[in-house]
């Protein structure tokens, strides 16, 4: 063997040696940190939207809202079709006013807070045995960056034929923007009663 072949086997040897010294030394990769507490992506079994155009603009999702709790005594709602218009952390919120003692118990003014799935439970007796529809009758909208909110007048009808609703009032809904689509964070509603109405402003 002479000296060229020789030199020239030992630097491939030498090379072999380094790489494989460097592939058994370099760090392994980091791991994907979790997905931040409260996040979307920490809910990675919370429903897609049913139909994208449920959820494609403010519009779109706050008449989606609407729909999907509105039907006939005894007809079933696509709950998950309601659970996949909000953040999965989202909240229902129903302000109680204070009542005075008359043949119910007085009470203390107090706000109920409600995730979709309480909701869910809740009302799901009710529409078994009530028709309710609900539609807006005026949106007042505010932007800002990614951040929404809808000051929506409701009214409230046991059957879409009714000439005059059984309630009204206001639902405040706080909507986000984030991965291409709307979802609701939160909403809160008081309705009309004895000595509150409401004012024609919100009516238009």
């Amino acid at each position: 063997m002479n000296l060229g072949r020789c030199l020239t086997l030992g630097l491939l040897l030498l090379s072999r040696v380094l790489t494989a010294g460097a592939q058994q030394s370099a760090p392994a990769a980091a791991p994907e940190p979790p997905p931040l507490v409260g996040s979307i992506a920490a809910h990675p079994s919370w429903p897609a939207a049913r139909n994208a155009n449920d959820v494609d603009t403010v519009d779109h999702l706050v008449a989606s809202l609407y729909d999907v709790i509105s039907g006939p005594a005894g007809e079933a709602r696509d709950w998950d079709r309601f659970r996949s218009l909000f953040l999965p952390d989202g909240r229902l919120g129903v302000i109680r006013p204070a009542a005075a003692a008359h043949d119910d118990p007085a009470r203390k003014g107090d706000a109920v807070l409600l995730s979709p799935d309480i909701y869910v439970e809740r009302d799901t007796p009710y529409f078994k045995t009530h028709g309710f529809f609900e539609h807006s009758i005026a949106n007042r909208i505010e932007k800002f960056g990614d951040l929404i909110h809808v000051w929506s007048t409701y009214e409230s009808r046991h059957a879409e034929s009714d000439t005059q609703p059984f309630a009204r009032g206001i639902n405040s809904i706080q909507i986000v923007r984030a991965q291409r689509r709307y979802w609701i964070a939160s909403i809160m509603w008081d309705a009309e009663r004895p000595g509150l109405t409401l004012p024609e402003k919100y009516l238009r």
